[in-house]
């Protein structure tokens, strides 16, 4: 043990002082003095030394009450229990403390007092925000407490930090760096920190009627006269109290009488702002103040109860990265704010920025390109229609493209210092809380919806894939079907006889409620299995922004969740897309991104890159393969043979959409759906598909909520958006 070592280095050192007594001895006699007859025994050295470590010990333990026990009746007279206990871990807060640990270097008597001692040791603290430090050359000192007749720890605050024993108080100076900036995938700029708030300081003697400057102070820095009121009361008369920061309308207005009433001192500081704030709010998402169940975390990183965090999208999802990591000093003051001593330094870690996936152009242009089209349609459709969404993705990687859900808003509303002002953006968002629209949902990821005939592309893969439909399979498609239960196609007449890839091609209800009776009758699962292998009704693995998982119905979850067996009824429903089936345009795009490449599920990603502007970057997209859809290739060949006609053949369900369309010369392949969301409602309309025809690269999804048929709404705003992307 490092007690044991050093209690044998003092009895070295006695015996080497022991042999000079001797040889001098040898030449004078020396005669005993008072001191050295009355030296006492009692009091080994050993027992100081055993106190020390035992109080180093809790402290490194933390347990305040076992070192309290250690220290002397007088010391304990002078500070109480919760005094020394709240002493300690203040310091341990200001610290940002995680750990310690120590080592002995010496002990030895007070050459004068047998009962005093001293412990020379040195302590590394382990801390969050300034790393690892060693304060050396640390004294405790120890007595004989004659209360007790042991050796106690004769304590003061400065067995902490010495200084602290005059006066001195531990304060930590947290240098937070500026939050990055948010990209799109050519450099153009989302978020940044090119907005302006004042910071508002004052000294408290220098206030002359803290009275008048309370009132006056509390709204102008948007807080509560209680919480300004803490930080007056905390604060030494001479020191410079950070109360708060205004926008800069309130400076321009309040200024002068806050220089008056509260001798206002004031400094620049810059904040976040949206320069295309309604571009991609959804996406890149919004930062604002910790709360309370958020503080510990950011107060454990450094941060403080002021310090600005992501709250949503990409903002909450890398925020981390964007705000970095603060450095700063830890010092030793005077209650004037002297220096007295600086304990650690550290510099603080910078930001990365992200830059997203994104066209900035193309989400810009999917977004008027549907705010046009409800402008157009504000006598139709569009009085009972919500919102909709379109994502765009590419079919090799997974990147999105664009992804807009309308209705959209600002993110400079939700900013904690808005460019707006405070009050202009508290009654837009009290407007879009009250919004029945709902714009705040992110329709393209958490959006759910019967998907309708769009469905028929799993119905028809499944049919072909399990061996239950040849690939030319026939059937004669009436206007109605009819097994016990009716139901009617779209078109009264009927379509004939159709193969399947020609009922993909008209969308023949029919064919496709058989094709669901069939499948029932095979193996009650084999619809449901196919739908969620090809990405239908779970997570699509989407990791930066939130994504609901829909839901695709199968005998288990009806049994378990509704306490009713599966019939062929509901295969027959799932078989066009509707009954209980819930997806969002995200998977439906991933879906039709899987059948033009071949079958492969790529994860979708919304972040290109992540690093420091100038250096190599700490992050890279990469493609993330997840799965297979392990569908044979001469049925995928069919399905693009049925979805190609779709915009081609004049039997087509959006042929008359494409048909002058310059897309005509790379080919686009698609599917229509009109979705029933519960009965009376007017239709959800999709479109889905992907483009060029042979060189697959990218895949869309369109859903206008209640606007009627696919084709007729849903499928021109997908050629308007593939238009743009190609042809611009």
């Amino acid at each position: 043990m490092r007690w044991q070592r050093l209690v044998i280095g003092l009895v070295v050192l006695w015996l080497a002082a022991a042999c000079g007594s001797a040889q001098q001895t040898q030449n004078e006699e020396v005669l005993p003095t008072l001191a050295s007859l009355e030296q006492p025994r009692e009091y080994p050295l050993d027992g100081a030394i055993q106190t020390a470590l035992d109080f180093l010990d809790r402290w490194q333990a933390g347990d305040f009450p076992a070192m309290y026990v250690l220290t002397t009746f007088s010391s304990q007279e002078a500070t109480p229990l919760e005094n020394f206990t709240r002493i300690y871990q203040t310091a341990q807060n200001e610290m940002t403390l995680e750990g310690l640990s120590y080592t002995g270097v010496t002990a030895y008597r007070d050459p004068s007092r047998a009962d005093v001692a001293l412990f020379n040791y040195s302590v590394t603290f382990t801390t969050r925000l300034l790393g690892e430090f060693t304060d050396n050359d640390r004294n405790l000192s120890l007595v004989v407490d004659p209360s007790t007749e042991e050796w106690r720890i004769a304590w003061t605050a400065g067995d902490i930090f010495k200084e602290l024993a005059g006066g001195g108080q531990l304060r930590l100076e947290v240098s937070p760096p500026s939050r990055a900036n948010i990209y799109d995938r050519d450099d153009l700029v989302l978020a940044d920190q090119n907005g302006r708030a004042v910071i508002v300081r004052a000294v408290k003697q220098e206030i002359t009627d803290w009275s008048t400057c309370l009132p006056l102070i509390a709204p102008a820095v948007n807080k509560q006269p209680a919480d300004v009121q803490k930080i007056y009361d905390e604060s030494s008369a001479d020191w410079l109290m950070e109360l708060g920061t205004i926008e800069p309308a309130t400076y321009e207005s309040s200024s002068a009488l806050l220089e008056a009433a509260c001798a206002a001192q004031f400094s620049s500081q810059p904040t976040r702002r949206y320069p295309n704030g309604t571009i991609a709010p959804n996406i890149v998402g919004a930062v604002g103040l910790p709360d309370e169940s958020e503080l510990p975390a950011v107060e454990a990183a450094g941060f403080d109860s002021d310090s600005i965090i992501g709250k949503s999208g990409i903002e909450q999802s890398w925020d981390e990265r964007l705000r970095g990591q603060p450095g700063g000093r830890l010092l030793i003051v005077t209650p004037g704010g002297q220096v007295l001593r600086e304990i650690a330094r550290s510099a603080s870690h910078p930001p990365e920025s992200v830059w997203l996936t994104l066209e900035t152009d193309l989400q810009a242009r999917v977004t008027e390109i549907i705010a046009e089209y409800y402008a157009n349609a504000k006598d139709s459709w569009g009085q009972q229609s919500n919102g909709a969404a379109a994502v765009v993705i590419n079919v090799r990687t997974g990147e999105i493209l664009a992804m807009v859900s309308y209705p959209t808003f600002d993110a400079n509303v939700f900013s904690p210092f808005p460019s707006m002002g405070r009050q202009n953006a508290a009654q837009l968002m009290a407007q879009l809380q009250a919004d029945t629209r709902r714009p705040l949902l992110n329709r393209a990821t958490q959006g759910v919806y019967p998907l309708g005939s769009v469905m028929k592309v799993v119905s028809a893969t499944a049919a072909a894939d399990s061996g239950v439909y040849a690939l030319d399979q026939r059937y004669s498609c009436s206007g109605i079907w009819n097994r016990d239960i009716t139901r009617y196609d779209w078109l009264a007449g009927g379509h004939g006889t159709l193969n399947l890839a020609g009922a993909l091609t008209q969308s023949c209800n029919p064919y496709f409620y058989e094709v669901g009776y069939q499948l029932n009758q095979y193996d009650i699962d084999t619809l449901p299995d196919y739908a969620m292998q090809m990405g239908l009704g779970v997570p699509t693995g989407l990791t930066d922004i939130a994504e609901s998982p829909g839901l695709i119905p199968n005998p288990e979850w009806k049994r378990n969740v509704l306490g009713l067996e599966w019939t062929y009824s509901d295969a027959v429903n799932i078989s066009i897309g509707q009954g209980e089936v819930q997806v969002t345009p995200l998977q439906v795009a991933r879906m039709m991104a899987a059948v033009a490449n071949g079958g492969y599920m790529y994860q979708p990603q919304l972040v290109w890159k992540v690093g420091i502007l100038g250096e190599a970057p700490s992050y890279t997209m990469t493609p993330e393969l997840l799965s297979n859809i392990n569908v044979r290739p001469e049925v995928l060949a069919v399905i693009h043979e049925g979805l190609c006609a779709v915009t081609t053949e004049r039997a087509g369900t959006a042929e008359y959409q494409f048909r002058d369309s310059p897309l005509q010369t790379i080919g686009v392949c698609g599917k229509t759906g009109t979705a029933q969301n519960r009965p009376g409602a007017v239709t959800h309309a999709w479109f889905a598909a992907w483009a060029p025809k042979d060189d697959p690269e990218i895949a869309v999804a369109v859903i206008v909520e209640n606007g009627g048929e696919g084709s007729g709404v849903a499928a021109p705003i997908t050629r308007d958006i593939m238009e743009y992307y190609f042809f611009r």
